[in-house]
């Protein structure tokens, strides 16, 4: 509260800590967390509290015409946690520089098995409901009335064009009528999240909007 949330000058930090209870309570403090090698070679993790965040409030999402024509014609099947290892297994392999592996991967992994309160890790896909072939997906978590979006991919054949932003609406669409208050889409640099209707905050506003819809529970 004293330092790390009103330091302008610094948004990441590092650990060696990779047990999923550090990493819970990093979550719930409003850090997301990548990870990277260090000079040795180890894997350290990455929290960050980041200077903006993206936050999608679901009256704003936004379909585009492409996206709806799939909506209503794509033979599509949206799931969630039908496909958790398929996803992890995807976000590497179209990923040339994902973060989502070895120690970060296992604790996910481990994290999935456990029960931790008030917080839930989920996996969304969409699949073409004709060969049952997973085109999209991404993974996040769930603390309090909040859905958090970590890492996501998308099959890039012609053939899927707009799937992408497709699982990106289906997902906004099931929070919303899951009850959930609000979407953190993590940082505000990529314009496909402005695309789909979010709005930037900065940290401070953010804080205030977390704390309320985490802590509710």
């Amino acid at each position: 509260m004293e330092y790390i949330y009103t330091n302008r000058q610094e948004n990441y930090y590092a650990s060696y800590d990779f047990s999923p209870q550090f990493y819970v309570d990093l979550c719930k403090k409003g850090f997301i967390s990548t990870s990277c090698m260090d000079t040795k070679n180890e894997q350290i993790l990455l929290p960050e509290m980041q200077f903006e965040y993206a936050v999608l409030h679901f009256e704003n999402l936004h379909i585009s015409q492409k996206v709806q024509k799939l909506l209503k014609k794509a033979p599509y099947a949206f799931t969630c946690n039908r496909h958790f290892e398929e996803v992890l297994n995807a976000l590497e392999t179209y990923h040339l520089n994902n973060w989502l592996w070895g120690k970060y991967r296992q604790m996910i992994l481990l994290l999935k098995e456990q029960i931790h309160e008030n917080f839930e890790l989920l996996s969304f896909e969409v699949c073409d409901a004709q060969s049952n072939q997973l085109i999209a997906g991404e993974i996040g978590y769930r603390i309090g009335h909040v859905y958090t979006s970590l890492s996501g991919f998308c099959n890039k054949e012609k053939t899927y064009n707009n799937w992408g932003k497709l699982q990106l609406v289906l997902l906004g669409q099931y929070l919303q009528t899951q009850k959930y208050d609000f979407w953190n889409l993590g940082h505000a640099c990529l314009p496909y999240k402005i695309d789909l209707g979010a709005n930037v905050y900065a940290r401070s506003e953010f804080l205030n909007l977390w704390h309320k819809s985490t802590q509710s529970v």
